[in-house]
């Protein structure tokens, strides 16, 4: 008679490790702000407050740590939409999240090199960014053209693509929607 071996739970992470993890992707949002995706990792444990090695163990490549920086801050901006929706009239939250994308873009340096790479830590990077991006854009349209604020028809990851593009083309020192962006958010209004 054979026994089979009993399922083990995955073991959650210490709290020190969950904040170390914590503790270094907000580092490297900060580092790759300032430096580019291209930093050296001991600037990074040195945000952090740790030794490369922590970085390390966390992280053991650097694609894994900006997919992650990638992924957490694509999320924070699609969770921002919901927020700004319930805080804000429609056209206004749009807005707000507008800028709140421009610079998302306007701060991941180098990263768009990182995606053609050819990494496979990075292939399922665009897909998420549609996924979660996607709906938050299309919730704030909608809203937005429900409110009688902006024009219908827009197609939501259409916009969301031209706002990428001219914020990645031409950044504002400080992070704020370019005039491009502000003269595309002004032509979607309704008079």
């Amino acid at each position: 008679m054979s026994v089979e071996p009993a399922a083990v739970a995955p073991r959650r992470p210490r709290s020190d490790a969950a904040h170390n993890s914590a503790a270094l992707l907000a580092a490297a949002r900060v580092v790759f702000a300032r430096s580019g995706v291209d930093a050296p990792a001991r600037e990074i444990a040195a945000e952090a407050g740790v030794g490369v090695g922590t970085l390390y163990r966390h992280f053991p490549n650097r694609a894994e740590l900006v997919a992650a920086v990638f992924t957490t801050e694509i999320d924070a901006t699609a969770v921002a939409a919901t927020e700004l929706l319930n805080e804000l009239p429609p056209g206004e939250a749009l807005d707000r999240w507008v800028e709140r994308f421009t610079r998302f873009v306007a701060t991941k340096q180098g990263l768009s090199a990182a995606l053609i790479s050819g990494d496979p830590a990075f292939e399922s990077l665009p897909a998420h960014l549609i996924a979660k991006l996607g709906p938050a854009i299309r919730m704030l349209l909608d809203a937005a053209v429900d409110a009688g604020d902006v024009r219908s028809g827009v197609d939501p990851i259409q916009l969301l693509q031209a706002i990428g593009d001219l914020s990645h083309r031409a950044p504002s020192a400080d992070g704020s929607p370019n005039a491009m962006v502000r003269l595309l958010l002004d032509g979607l209004r309704l008079r």
